[in-house]
């Protein structure tokens, strides 16, 4: 196995996981087959507790792994499926470590940091990196390791030490290890102070670690003599400085690089110039310059409780992205913070009220995605109720479906103290219940998670002409809460017609308004699978909608043909 490992250096938030995704693009665009592994040092187990807040969005995986957002950067980049294996983290490696030493593994040995976590680090690497993950035979030719936090960082200590470790064992030819690393600019001259990469080299090399490569993120391409003073400093040949400067968007990272000639630096220091190809980013490229010269852009209401971290709903964005540019269009997402449309903030703040309305009326489309707890609940379904009312295409995804049940319940049926169990435990009409394979008392893993398979109740529902299979979908999940069996009789008789199921046909996934242009409520959360080029069905029939295209559209692709 060939293993390229990305470091980070001087700050966080520099962008290692797009730049370890547009690595892993150029090396399979010169025909390698990549893995990912995203270390991430913190001690949770995984990223399923985590507020959006403090961690951004928690991407799931088809095994119901709740993973570190790079992950999502990944499989959309490389299009792969990876497990939940691929994202280790600190209480990973010890939670494995200590079940060892309860089950006497160690054989009365005292457990340490060194050897004990850092040969589990190690071969926890070495075992995932071997999974493939592109739907081929066999491990892939190389594995994109990215360590998370800035090295210096007192929790990555064990991994750096556990890498220093793997590099020496495969040897050199089988380890190249990039650095990012920002080059700030001070001052009313503008110059680009390399100092602070420079210590972040020194320290990295301190712990045993040396760079190949240095990736250096500014806002401006990286001037000769700046690369000059980073490879007399930092002991990288000039060849292998390479500058991720501000582009128009993400998708010229890989072209960036390729530029570069990133790849061959990469591929000399692996030996794999021998069987690689030069890269062949054709369709790559259409992609970047589509989206740079898209001009008609249509406006999009995201009516949602964590808007103020746009990172919560990172998936959502980049689905809405890759339908939108299906239909040649730019896509403008209006954030419109739930609780601002609720009745008490025109009493309390009345001019975000008045603005957030004047958002959501403008939209062409309206979209309420995932989330937990009664925040902004008020607000999202006076969203779906003027969408509903106002013939809007309507897109509700998981928390998003639970509201557009509670409103209609509320709006239609008359049930005036409609609501979901989870926000009102003695609602006397609950139309959203506690999922019974849940754990009341554990948070972490006890969702349903995961791919689970939707059986369509009718062939010419929406959802199965947009997905183009009138049978079933495979979708992944991640919720608590369902919408309560016994209430789904009188829903469909008021016109609210649930045209997805589970297997057991006692959990409803997908939810349709019939004579309405667009008005979809879908359990599971269809932006995980969206792809550049290979948008989400759900995501494009909203566009569609938007834009009154989606009948043309459903009559070319009719099922299929």
């Amino acid at each position: 196995m060939k293993y390229v490992l990305i470091t980070g250096g001087v700050v966080s938030g520099l962008g290692k996981g797009v730049t370890a995704s547009s690595i892993g693009v150029v090396l399979q665009a010169c025909g390698l087959r990549v893995t990912s592994i995203k270390i991430d040092p913190y001690l949770n187990t995984d990223a399923g507790t985590m507020s959006p807040f403090e961690h951004g969005e928690v991407f799931v995986l088809d095994d119901g792994g709740e993973v570190d957002l790079d992950l999502g950067n990944y499989e959309r980049f490389l299009d792969v499926t990876l497990t939940k294996d691929n994202n280790i983290t600190t209480g990973k490696i010890y939670q494995s470590v200590l079940d060892k030493e309860r089950k006497g593994d160690y054989l009365g040995k005292t457990v340490q940091v060194v050897p004990h976590i850092t040969d589990a680090i190690k071969d926890w690497i070495e075992s995932v990196s071997l999974i493939p993950v592109d739907g081929k035979e066999g491990p892939a030719d190389v594995c994109v390791i990215e360590l998370g936090g800035t090295v210096g960082d007192i929790e990555s200590m064990p991994f750096i030490e556990a890498l220093r470790q793997l590099s020496f064992s495969v040897g050199p030819d089988n380890f190249c290890l990039i650095h990012v690393s920002l080059i700030p600019v001070l001052g009313v001259v503008g110059e680009q102070k390399t100092k602070p990469t420079q210590h972040s080299v020194r320290e990295l090399r301190a712990l045993g670690l040396t760079p190949h490569l240095l990736a250096c993120r500014s806002a401006q391409p990286l001037l000769d003599n700046s690369k000059v003073k980073l490879s007399q400093f930092c002991h990288v040949e000039a060849a292998n400085i390479l500058n991720i400067h501000d582009v128009p968007n993400i998708w010229h990272i890989p072209l960036l690089l390729r530029n570069q000639n990133a790849h061959l630096s990469i591929l000399k220091q692996l030996n794999l110039l021998s069987i690689a190809a030069p890269p062949d980013l054709e369709a790559w490229t259409r992609r970047a310059e589509t989206f740079d010269n898209l001009t008609d852009s249509v406006r999009i209401a995201m009516v949602g409780k964590y808007v103020g971290l746009t990172d919560s709903y990172l998936s959502v964005v980049k689905a809405l992205l890759h339908a939108s540019i299906a239909c040649s269009l730019k896509p403008t997402i209006d954030w419109i913070a739930a609780s601002d449309l609720e009745d008490d903030t025109a009493q309390s703040a009345p001019e975000a009220h008045a603005a957030a309305w004047k958002s959501l009326r403008n939209a062409e489309c309206v979209l309420v995605p995932g989330g937990f707890g009664d925040r902004g609940v008020c607000g999202m379904i006076l969203a779906a109720k003027y969408a509903r009312e106002n013939n809007v295409p309507y897109l509700g995804i998981c928390l998003g479906m639970q509201i557009s049940v509670i409103e209609y319940a509320r709006s239609v049926l008359g049930l005036e103290k409609a609501n979901s169990h989870e926000f009102d435990e003695d609602t006397p009409d609950p139309v959203v219940i506690f999922m019974p394979e849940g754990s009341r008392t554990h948070m972490g893993s006890t969702m349903r998670l995961g791919s689970r398979r939707t059986l369509f109740q009718t062939h010419d529902c929406v959802a199965s002409r947009l997905y183009c299979n009138p049978h079933y979908v495979d979708e992944r999940h991640r919720h608590r809460y369902e919408v309560n069996p016994d209430v789904i009789g009188v829903l469909e008789e008021a016109g609210l017609k649930f045209v997805g199921k589970d297997e057991t046909e006692k959990r409803m996934e997908v939810l349709e308004l019939p004579g309405h242009p667009f008005y979809v409520g879908v359990q599971f959360h269809p932006e995980f699978k969206s792809r550049p080029g290979k948008p989400s069905a759900l995501f494009l029939g909203l566009i569609l909608s938007a834009r009154g295209k989606l009948e043309a559209y459903l009559s070319r692709h009719q099922n299929g043909s």
